[in-house]
């Protein structure tokens, strides 16, 4: 058997040549959540009901553009792909009804990924269950089984859909994310991961619902997997992983009270019904709710207000056709009914809560189900099915436990769950700067630290100063990093999600072409992710589609580092010469020099380039943003803060490596190691923009350098190999500082550190707060 490309030994990638492999990496592509037939993002309601006859058949993007996406991230020195699918797109028309052209066009779009090199692991993408209930991932009909209407939510506000929402234009900005508590998406996550314990009535084809969600969505993920196993040239040469459902949500699980909003709920933004009122109007009750904004300092409750649906309810009604998609509902459980209310939660003659903590323990034993306690038993039981069924068909699969956002992982350390072939995959995002849409350079918050009762008092908690907030989000990383070390084993841990908001400051970038604000923010970002040595990261966003106006096309978010209104970093479009920028102390062979043309791309002008481009009206017929103030000036999205240096393989371990972006400084430590061959050195992804060959300076330790560019996988990417011997070897390498418009904080943000002096009644000014 042919060895692996990818194994892990220690809790670190290597390769097949035993050398330590950093996944440096991106999600590729947020149009995945979006159907393309009909093309309907998530500002349009034309169609959007029709959600048996959707089609997923080019996302992410066209195959015919693949190589086009692919050798960009590779020119920006990403070497791994978090590839984002839907359960929607398999099987949307039904269930069991899979979608094969979907399928063929992914493995031909994984095929063109394996030409560049990249390697692969499959994220089947959620966002508040599906797009119904105003994120993404599961089909229509799941919302149908569970007994919801989901042409109600808008009425009942059981869900907030940009789709349906009065002023799309004026769509809240991050308010999706609050449907996870509102009705339609806490009650299917209950269903989902503990319908037996808390919905017994709610049988489906003589299954639980927990059963059928959970089995179904099990099976769509398994013939995805078995196709591309079939497929015969992708499974372990490209896709090397699968992670668990994104972001997993506990639901109404564990929920202590009912009729009161839970200490654990930080987001709040906009109408914040607690789950009773939630339940009330989803049965078309009328309910006055408290009404929260996000500002500098986090939510704060703005006001009251009424939420009446008029008697419309989010179920189903009683007369509605059940036999839509062939299952057979059991008679015990009503359509038209609320189903907490047949499971005597509350009483729908008198409108009274009964059973108000009917969610705050197991039903059997009598176990308190927090959080932790939750991911224990829920959540691992629904892992343990998906691994092992993934696990049959790719018998080598690496796994990505992906347990709920910001919560402790899981407690499987020394069990038989403590898988020599798994990965801890956290998610972590600088949730001042992703809320308000704004980079505060003068203070920003502990979250991990706060979440996990570190500190005394919130206001210590505050960190001031951009060098102390770098720090921070550092320092919280390595905590989510050791987390995982301490609960589950010793894994690789890759950061699978982190970003940034594009659209800062309202959009003044894009009117201005000034990104500083984006490129500090993105600097701090990666300056935590290096500095706490994970094994690996995949940036949330590359978007295919994405522009000025309406950013990712979904839910107004705007993350991905590529946006059809800019530019591209500048690179050379002339074929390269064999020069070669090396060592004095020259025992190599030179590097051949590259015969072969120069790799077809956006960056080099060639007949068949422009025959590509005149024939390929999704590249250049696309429409520019409808706003001419948001397209006059483009700039480069900041890119100098996310294409930077970074080890590729390293012959021995990392101990630290950082890119100091101001200095235009890369330094890499490691524990040396013995190459198993000259062929195989330690390699360093050095970016052209930061390291012309003529003008940067290498100094190492001991060995030999080199510094050369090749095409080996298809894209031209300038590299440094080293030779070095064994123990602690060191490599800096000085490269060309550009300015980057670096802005001193503003009175603004000082005003915000006022506030927070006014508001915890504490004295900032004179306390330590490292």
């Amino acid at each position: 058997m042919a060895s692996l490309r990818l194994i892990i030994e220690d809790g670190h990638f290597q390769d097949a040549h035993g050398r330590h492999v950093l996944l440096r990496g991106i999600n590729v592509a947020g149009d995945a959540k979006l159907p393309s037939e009909p093309d309907v993002p998530s500002h349009v309601v034309q169609d959007f009901f029709d959600g048996d006859n959707v089609k997923f058949h080019n996302r992410p993007f066209r195959k015919e553009d693949a190589h086009i996406h692919f050798s960009r991230l590779k020119r920006f020195g990403y070497n791994t792909i978090r590839y984002v699918f839907t359960w929607e797109a398999i099987e949307a028309a039904g269930p069991g009804r899979y979608d094969e052209v979907w399928i063929q066009h992914t493995i031909d779009v994984l095929r063109t990924a394996r030409d560049y090199g990249f390697y692969i692991f499959m994220d089947p993408h959620q966002d508040v269950w599906s797009r119904y209930c105003g994120g993404s991932g599961a089909p229509m009909w799941t919302i149908y089984a569970c007994g919801l209407n989901s042409q109600s939510f808008a009425a009942t506000e059981a869900a907030i859909v940009h789709n349906t929402y009065p002023e799309p234009e004026n769509f809240p900005k991050m308010i999706w994310s609050t449907n996870y508590y509102r009705l339609a998406a806490a009650t299917i996550f209950t269903l989902f991961f503990a319908g037996r314990d808390f919905a017994p009535k709610c049988i489906i084809d003589g299954v639980n619902i927990q059963d059928y969600l959970q089995g179904h969505f099990i099976r769509a993920c398994e013939h995805l997997a078995k196709r591309i196993h079939e497929a015969g040239d992708i499974e372990n040469d490209v896709v090397f992983g699968w992670e668990s459902l994104n972001e997993p949500s506990r639901g109404m699980i564990g929920h202590v009270d009912l009729s009161i909003i839970p200490d654990e709920q930080k987001l709040k933004k906009g109408s914040c019904p607690t789950l009773w009122q939630a339940i009330l109007t989803g049965s078309g009750r009328a309910c006055e709710v408290d009404s929260w904004d996000m500002g500098g300092l986090g939510p704060y409750k703005v006001g009251r207000i009424l939420i009446d649906p008029h008697g419309e309810t989010a179920w189903l009604p009683e007369n509605y056709d059940d036999s839509r998609y062939g299952w057979k509902r059991d008679p015990g459980w009503r359509l038209g009914e609320c189903i907490w209310a047949q499971h005597g939660v509350w009483d729908q003659a008198t409108d009274i809560l009964t059973q108000k903590s009917y969610f705050e323990k197991h039903p059997t034993n009598g176990n308190k189900l927090d959080y932790h306690t939750f991911t224990n038993t829920y959540f691992m039981a629904f892992y343990r099915k998906y691994r092992d069924t993934i696990r049959a068909i790719h018998k080598d699969a690496i796994m990505l436990c992906q347990p709920p956002t910001l919560e402790l992982p899981p407690s499987i350390k020394g069990t038989e769950d403590d898988d020599p072939r798994m990965v801890y995959a956290p998610h972590y995002y600088d949730g001042i700067t992703l809320m308000t849409k704004k980079w505060n350079r003068t203070w920003n918050v502990d979250v991990v630290g706060v979440l996990r009762g570190r500190y005394w008092h919130p206001a210590f908690a505050i960190k001031i100063g951009e060098t102390v907030i770098r720090n921070s989000f550092k320092e919280q990383l390595a905590a989510i990093k050791k987390e995982g070390q301490d609960y589950m084993g010793n894994h690789p841990c890759i950061l699978t999600e982190f970003g940034i908001p594009y659209d800062m400051d309202d959009k003044q970038a894009y009117k201005t072409g000034d990104y500083s604000s984006q490129s500090a923010a993105m600097d701090a970002n990666h300056f935590a992710v290096e500095g706490a040595l994970m094994e690996g990261y995949t940036l949330w966003l590359y978007s295919a589609t994405n522009d000025h106006q309406r950013g990712d096309q979904w839910n107004g978010e705007d993350l991905s580092i590529f946006s059809v209104d800019d530019q591209t970093l500048p690179v050379s479009a002339i074929p390269r010469t064999p020069d070669l920028n090396q060592s004095t102390s020259s025992l190599l062979k030179l590097a051949t020099a590259s015969a072969r043309q120069e790799v077809n791309d956006e960056t080099s002008v060639t007949p068949s380039n422009l025959r590509r481009t005149l024939t390929n009206p999704s590249i250049s017929s696309k429409r520019p943003s409808s706003d001419p103030e948001l397209t006059n000036a483009p700039g480069y999205r900041a890119a100098e803060a996310y294409v930077r240096p970074a080890p590729i393989a390293t012959n021995g371990p990392m101990t630290d490596y950082v890119f100091d972006l101001k200095n235009c400084e890369f330094t890499l430590n490691i524990e040396g190691a013995k190459a198993a061959s000259e062929d195989f050195p330690t390699t360093v992804f050095l970016p052209e923009y930061h390291f012309p060959k003529e003008q940067c300076t290498v100094a190492v330790s001991s060995g030999k350098w080199e510094i050369s560019t090749d095409d080996e996988e298809r894209t031209w990417v300038q590299k440094l190999r080293w030779w070095h011997g064994d123990g602690k070897q060191s490599l800096k390498v000085t490269g060309l500082i550009r300015p980057h418009n670096s802005l001193a904080g503003t009175a603004e943000e000082a005003g915000y550190l006022e506030q927070c002096q006014q508001s915890y009644g504490v004295d900032l000014k004179s306390c330590n707060v490292m």
